[in-house]
C-alpha cells in the first residue's frame, strides 16, 4: 500500500473531507512519482515536506489580526470570482471560520506573517473587521511553494491558467523543475505545455480574461498557437483594451469573445483557380485535343472519333517525339 502523501493529507484535513480527498491526492502523486525523471528528488521532497508541515491537526491555533498578514511570496490566483468569494464571506459570517489558514513567520519581518494558503480567508476577515484563525509555521521557500500548491491541487478549484502561471512564477523565483511539478503534482509534459502557454500568451491578454475557471488547457494552446504571430498577438491586446471587451461578464465570456475575434480576423483561404485547358481541334472536328498544365504537371485528353486512334498514333511516336523535343530545348 503507498504511503499517504502528508501534503495531500493536511490539504484534505483543512477542506474538511480527508480521507477521499487525500487518497486521490495521495494515488495521483504516487503514480507521478513512479513516472520522474528522479524518483530520489521526489522521494527528498517528501521528506522534506513531511517535515515542515508533521500533523497540523495537532498543531495550535491561533487568532491573528489580517492586518499582520502578507500574500505568498508568489500568487496562485488571477484576481477573485466575486460570487464565490461572497458566498464564502457569508458562509463564516453566518457561522464563523471553520478552518484555520496556514502562516509562517515573515522572512524580512519578525512583527509579520506570510499566508501559505488561505488567502480568501484572510480577505475575509479583514472585511468583517475580525480576526483569523490560523496554524503558525516555520518554513522555508521551497516548503512553503509544496504546500501551497498541493493545498490547491488538493481542493482542485485552480483554473488551467491559473497552475500554468503559478508554475511559470514559481521557475522565475529560482525553484527547480522537480519542486514545480511536484507543487502542482504534474509531470514533465503538462509543465512543458504550461509554460509553453504562460510564456507565450501576453501578460495583457491573460490580465484581461482573468482565471477562466471553465476553460481548459487545449482551447488555451489554441489560443496561444494564434498569439504566435505577432500580428495576431497585437491584434489580440487591442481588442482586450476596447470598451466592448471590458463591459463582458465572466471570465469564460471574455476568452470565448478574444479567440471568436481573433477566428474571424483570419484571411479567408483563397479557392484555387482553375487554368482553362488549352484546346486544340482537327478540322473536321473528328480529333479534340485538350492540354491542361499545372505548375508539376499536364494532363492531356483526346476526344472526338478519331480520338482513341489519335492517341495509340502518338503513343507509338512519343520517342521520335521526345527526341524532337530534346532538341529544341538546345
Amino acid at each position: 500500500m503507498a504511503r499517504k502523501h502528508l501534503l495531500a493529507s493536511v490539504a484534505a484535513s483543512m477542506a474538511g473531507d480527508k480521507s477521499e480527498t487525500a487518497h486521490s491526492a495521495s494515488e495521483a502523486r504516487s503514480q507521478y512519482a513512479m513516472r520522474g525523471a528522479s524518483r530520489s528528488m521526489i522521494q527528498s521532497l517528501d521528506e522534506l515536506a513531511e517535515n515542515s508541515l508533521r500533523m497540523i491537526d495537532g498543531e495550535t491555533v491561533v487568532s491573528l489580526d489580517p492586518a499582520l498578514l502578507d500574500g505568498s511570496f508568489v500568487a496562485d490566483r488571477i484576481g477573485d470570482n466575486d460570487e464565490e468569494y461572497q458566498q464564502l464571506r457569508d458562509a463564516i459570517r453566518r457561522s464563523g471560520q471553520s478552518t484555520p489558514i496556514l502562516v509562517r513567520p515573515h522572512p524580512d519581518d519578525t512583527q509579520r506573517y506570510m499566508i501559505v494558503f488561505g488567502h480568501r480567508r484572510a480577505k475575509v476577515a479583514r472585511d468583517l473587521g475580525t480576526s483569523v484563525r490560523a496554524v503558525v509555521k516555520p518554513l522555508a521557500d521551497i516548503e512553503h511553494v509544496l504546500a501551497q500548491g498541493q493545498e490547491n491541487t488538493a481542493r482542485a478549484d485552480l483554473s488551467f491558467i491559473e497552475k500554468a502561471l503559478f508554475a511559470r512564477k514559481l521557475l522565475d523565483s529560482g525553484m527547480t523543475k522537480d519542486v514545480v511539478k511536484s507543487a502542482l503534482t504534474i509531470d514533465d509534459t503538462l509543465l512543458s505545455r504550461m509554460s509553453s502557454v504562460a510564456e507565450t500568451v501576453p501578460e495583457a491578454i491573460l490580465e484581461a480574461v482573468g482565471a477562466a475557471k471553465g476553460v481548459g488547457r487545449d482551447r488555451w494552446e489554441e489560443l496561444k498557437k494564434i498569439v504566435q504571430v505577432p500580428a495576431n498577438a497585437a491584434k489580440a491586446v487591442a481588442f482586450v483594451a476596447t470598451e466592448e471587451f471590458a463591459t463582458g461578464n465572466a471570465s469564460d465570456e471574455a476568452f470565448n469573445a478574444l479567440l471568436g475575434f481573433l477566428k474571424s480576423q483570419r484571411a479567408p483561404k483563397k479557392a484555387k483557380v482553375s487554368a482553362a485547358p488549352n484546346v486544340w481541334a482537327a478540322g473536321d472536328k473528328s480529333v479534340c485535343v485538350s492540354v491542361k498544365k499545372t505548375p508539376k504537371k499536364a494532363l492531356i485528353a483526346v476526344e472526338a472519333a478519331d480520338g482513341p486512334r489519335f492517341a495509340d498514333f502518338i503513343t507509338d511516336q512519343l520517342d521520335s517525339l521526345y527526341e524532337a523535343f530534346r532538341r529544341s530545348e538546345k
